[in-house]
């Protein structure tokens, strides 16, 4: 079954993978892209979608989005994706035309003409879907699916670090909505996950080796990554952050094992995290919470499988 799929993007470096990933999939449809602030400003990620989209050959509906988030100001990782958001490598990037539809007003028309039809991919801060809900709070009843890249998964055990929850962080408010609003399935790929799928040397090597169109551009954006994440393991590899959500949107079985229940958005003074309100050992928290319709909350993955069809996938 071929799966339709409306992408909501910060187009980083991890995104631009991941839309070469569902363009190279069988079972991927792409039928419209939406951008947001993020890993770089909102006008290089438009910038970005309709580059990749050039290289891709595809015609689809971009609406640009957000340009901060609903409260507060933006935070911008142009330190990890580059300041154009895709390793400042210099390539030609127009601002794309568009039919003046906003990113919130384009989810909410998609989601009204083609109910139950198309699945929502959100790869970054979740501000455009918050937007939406304004609209209409009963838009996530109109996909199949919302599969986001973001979270932390349930609380972890005592004395393990997560990587920062940067999709969440960026716009709590948001990702506040979103959790609470009801829906048909809303999956959360966070980052307690996405954080050990990771694409190594042999496999940016096979990337780089295979010559096509396609591969060359997915490894000449790399290096601006490669320069952050040598920082947080001393090697020139990278987690597949934004790919794998969409992975397990187009095969549930990349996810070995899920827990459902509310997810809370919470901050302890430095970062916001959404979370399942669960300990690792399937207890519930030690304070009270906000009840939320249940998430399907990725705890475990098939990281090898999945990076092997991520490189499969863009060497073909």
């Amino acid at each position: 079954m071929t799966r339709r799929i409306v992408v909501d993007t910060d187009t980083g470096i991890d995104d631009a993978h991941t839309l070469l990933y569902l363009a190279g999939r069988p079972d991927a449809e792409i039928v419209a892209v939406t951008s947001v602030f993020g890993n770089c400003v909102e006008p290089d990620a438009a910038r970005n979608i309709a580059y990749v989209n050039r290289l891709l050959g595809l015609d689809v509906p971009i609406a640009r989005g957000a340009a901060e988030p609903l409260t507060g100001t933006a935070h911008i990782a142009g330190y990890v994706h580059g300041k154009d958001g895709l390793g400042d490598v210099g390539y030609d990037r127009p601002l794309p035309e568009t039919s003046g539809e906003s990113a919130a007003e384009l989810l909410v028309r998609l989601g009204r003409e083609q109910p139950g039809e198309l699945d929502l991919l959100a790869l970054g801060p979740l501000t455009n879907l918050g937007q939406a809900l304004r609209l209409d709070p009963e838009l996530f009843t109109r996909y199949r699916s919302v599969v986001l890249m973001g979270g932390s998964g349930p609380y972890a055990p005592p004395g393990t670090l997560l990587m920062v929850d940067a999709n969440i962080n960026n716009d709590p408010e948001a990702a506040r909505a979103v959790f609470s609003a009801p829906r048909n399935e809303l999956v959360m790929v966070g980052v307690n996950v996405t954080a050990t799928t990771i694409l190594d040397e042999v496999a940016i090597n096979a990337l780089r080796a295979a010559g096509t169109p396609v591969a060359r551009f997915a490894t000449e954006i790399l290096d601006a990554y490669l320069d952050f994440y040598q920082n947080e393991w001393g090697r020139r590899i990278i987690p597949l952050h934004d790919p794998l959500a969409a992975g397990i949107l187009l095969d549930p079985t990349f996810a070995t094992a899920s827990a459902d229940g509310p997810v809370n958005v919470r901050t302890d003074g430095f970062l916001a995290r959404a979370r399942l309100m669960r300990t690792h050992d399937g207890l519930p928290p030690a304070f009270p919470y906000q009840p939320a319709p249940p998430t399907r909350v990725v705890t475990e993955v098939d990281a090898a499988r999945f990076v092997a069809d991520f490189v499969e996938v863009l060497t073909r």
